[in-house]
Order: C-alpha cells, then sequence, then structure tokens
C-alpha cells in the first residue's frame, strides 16, 4: 500500500521556506476573480516561453512530428497557446488546491456523457479505470471529476516533500486517496473492489513494460503495456474524460466519453494501440492543452537516432 506524505517539522526548516513562500503567493493569486487569474495564468505563460527554450524546441518537436501537414505558423501558434496554457496549468494547481467546492462548482460544467455512465459502474460495483491524460489541467480536471465521483489517483511523488505533501493534500480534497504509479498490484486491488482510479497511459515511460505501437504521424512510439494489464486483471471499465478550459476566461468543461466495458485485450500491443487511438481522440478535443512539452518520443527501438 502507497505510504501517503505527512506533515512533520522537518518541513519548517529554512531551505524548504522558499517552497513555502511560493504556494502562499500561489494561494493569494488564486483568491482573484477568475477572469483575472486567467489573464495572469497566460502573461504567465508568454513569460516562460521566452525562457524555457529548451521546452519550446520539444514541443515544436512534438507537433512537428505528430502532424508532419502542419505548416510553421500553425505550429507556432500552437505552441505559444501551450504556453498560455502552461502558465494557467500553474494557476489552475492553486485553484484545485484552494478553492472551496462551492467556488468550483460555479466555474466548470459537466459535458459528453455525463457522470450516469460512471455512476452506474460505481452502483454494479464494477472499477473504473479513468483515462486521465497530461493535460495541463489535469490538476484541476482531478479536483473536477472528484466532486461528481470521488476516486484514488495514480502519481508520482514529488522530490521536493512540501510539494508532494501539498500535492496529495490538494488531490484529497475530492478524492479517495492517491496510489504510487509503481504500486500495479494496489490498483488492481481497488478496481476489483469497484474503485475509480485515475490512470494517465500517454506518457512515454521507457523501454520497460513498453512496446512501440503508432502515435499520431508516429509509427513507432514506446506506449505503456499498464494500460492491458490493469484491464486484463482487474476487469474495469475504462472511461476517457477531458477537463477542457473554456476559452477567453469562460470556465471548464468536464468531458466525459464513453465507456469501454469490453476493451481489446489480446495481447499488450493490441491494447496500446487501441489506447493511444482513444488518446488521440482526446487530445484533439483540446490540442493547446496537453503537455507537448514531454519528450514522448524520446525512447527509440534499438539502434535508431534520437527524435530530438
Amino acid at each position: 500500500m502507497t505510504r501517503l506524505p505527512q506533515f512533520s517539522a522537518a518541513l519548517l526548516h529554512p531551505r524548504y521556506w522558499p517552497t513555502w513562500a511560493g504556494v502562499g503567493l500561489l494561494w493569494l493569486l488564486v483568491q482573484l476573480p477568475y477572469p483575472v487569474i486567467y489573464r495572469i495564468g497566460c502573461g504567465l505563460g508568454h513569460i516562460a516561453q521566452r525562457f524555457m527554450k529548451r521546452r519550446v524546441k520539444i514541443a515544436n518537436r512534438n507537433l512537428e512530428l505528430s502532424f508532419p501537414e502542419m505548416g510553421t505558423q500553425e505550429r507556432e501558434r500552437m505552441v505559444r497557446k501551450n504556453f498560455e496554457s502552461v502558465g494557467m496549468g500553474l494557476m489552475e494547481t492553486g485553484m484545485a488546491w484552494f478553492w472551496p467546492d462551492k467556488r468550483m462548482a460555479r466555474w466548470y460544467d459537466v459535458t459528453g456523457t455525463g457522470m450516469e455512465p460512471v455512476h452506474t459502474l460505481q452502483a454494479q460495483k464494477t472499477g473504473v479505470l479513468l483515462i486521465g491524460i497530461h493535460f495541463l489541467t489535469l490538476e484541476i480536471g482531478a479536483r473536477m471529476f472528484g466532486m461528481q465521483a470521488p476516486g484514488i489517483g495514480v502519481y508520482r511523488p514529488n522530490d521536493n516533500p512540501v510539494i508532494d505533501l501539498l500535492q496529495t493534500w490538494g488531490r484529497m480534497r475530492s478524492n479517495k486517496s492517491m496510489i504510487d504509479r509503481k504500486d500495479l498490484k494496489g490498483m488492481i486491488r481497488a478496481l476489483k473492489n469497484g474503485e475509480v482510479i485515475w490512470y494517465a497511459p500517454d506518457h512515454d515511460y521507457g523501454k520497460q513494460s513498453s512496446v512501440f505501437v503508432p502515435f499520431f504521424a508516429v509509427q513507432e512510439t514506446a506506449t505503456t503495456t499498464g494500460t492491458w494489464m490493469l484491464a486484463r486483471m482487474s476487469k474495469a471499465a475504462i472511461v476517457p474524460f477531458v477537463p477542457r478550459r473554456k476559452p477567453d476566461g469562460k470556465g471548464y468543461e468536464l468531458m466525459m466519453l464513453e465507456p469501454e466495458c469490453a476493451p481489446p485485450l489480446d495481447d499488450a500491443e493490441t491494447t496500446a494501440r487501441w489506447m493511444n487511438g482513444v488518446v488521440e481522440k482526446c487530445i484533439m478535443l483540446a490540442p493547446e492543452q496537453y503537455m507537448w512539452l514531454h519528450r514522448r518520443f524520446k525512447t527509440r527501438p534499438e539502434g535508431m537516432p534520437s527524435r530530438y
């Protein structure tokens, strides 16, 4: 079972004071009206784009590989919007951690299939593997979903113990618990018990436990076999969702997609290929809000040169 972080006096050591100060500033900023928060977030994104040159190159390269037909101007526009989303992602982290439920509820709508399919699965004690891919709205998306159907988040512990504590506390405001992404047995146990498990199969996690299948225009993309293992061993339903930020500071949509109760589980490659198709569909609902800054195509088959 994953051991969750607890507060201790050691977290008040002076070396953590800058972290506490930064979190305090974030708390103050998210007390502002949402339209102001939106403008601040987009502005922070523009500043970040100036200084995060390496990430700008990675985002450009990812878009170039994924959408070779995309023109230079369109790609530059997408990167600019993506960095606006990066800035908003920081603000949304503060909103997700610190906003009360009443304020949060005013700023989002549930769309798509709605929550009824998930509630039905829960009533049937069927586990739900919630496919919450790495949008930059990830934190606020988890908060919104948890307000509708509390579940368990899969996460990687943060190297900074203060951030680790705060992100766990923040994510559990509307969810039941957190589980380390390496705790496969714990995830399967929870799914068999009818829990909702938030799971992101869209990043490059290295060669181990991965297969190479198409993702957008890249034919050999390292893709985790975790979806296959979890779904096969738990018999859980797979439910994708997209937390999409509306334009111009108008709030959010919690877009629920159709559940898949019988995903293709013939083998790991078949499932990974199918899962990437689902992820592609989700990304195209809000492509500028996806985490293009991650080196999604860094792992290559043996002997192949780096794409970066």
